[in-house]
């Protein structure tokens, strides 16, 4: 599906986007509803709100297509800068307004706090998994290349 000059066609790189939102919607969600249901479990509750869960989970949606959109993937960046900085912070934002308004936390104060503090922290673990996933592919590319030099020099 590439063209002559090898340039990613328009379905190309929207497939690309679009993996990557669900990829991170889900990777986000599991981490909103992990915090969601320790807080559930600290109160003594063993079950957990469908309607809280399908509101989690479209929010992780409408994030990630924010976190691509309007700031560039910031989670995916080479360094935190001011750019990505205001990503997490207005994102995080968006997650704890919802979290609020959705009654996740049952209007306390204390626990949507610590959400954010802990959405933050999720923001830049992804930050680091990320900036190391690239560091590693960067050295089994560069011993790829090396391994192919080698065999077509002979």
């Amino acid at each position: 599906m590439k063209d002559n000059n090898n340039k990613l066609t328009f379905w190309e790189r929207y497939l690309t986007n679009e993996i990557g939102i669900e990829f991170k919607a889900c990777l986000y969600f599991f981490a909103v509803l992990f915090f969601y249901c320790v807080y559930r479990m600290i109160g003594g509750v063993f079950d957990a709100s469908i309607l809280h869960m399908a509101e989690m989970i479209f929010t992780c949606y409408f994030i990630g297509y924010i976190q691509l959109l309007v700031f560039g993937n910031f989670d995916e960046a080479d360094k935190l800068g001011v750019l990505e900085c205001v990503g997490m912070a207005v994102c995080t934002l968006a997650y704890t307004a919802v979290s609020w308004f959705g009654g996740w936390f049952e209007e306390n104060i204390t626990a949507t706090l610590l959400f954010a503090a802990y959405i933050v922290l999720a923001y830049f673990c992804v930050f680091f998994i990320y900036k190391s996933k690239r560091r590693i592919d960067d050295k089994k590319l560069n011993e790829e290349l090396r391994l192919f030099q080698t065999e077509h020099k002979k």
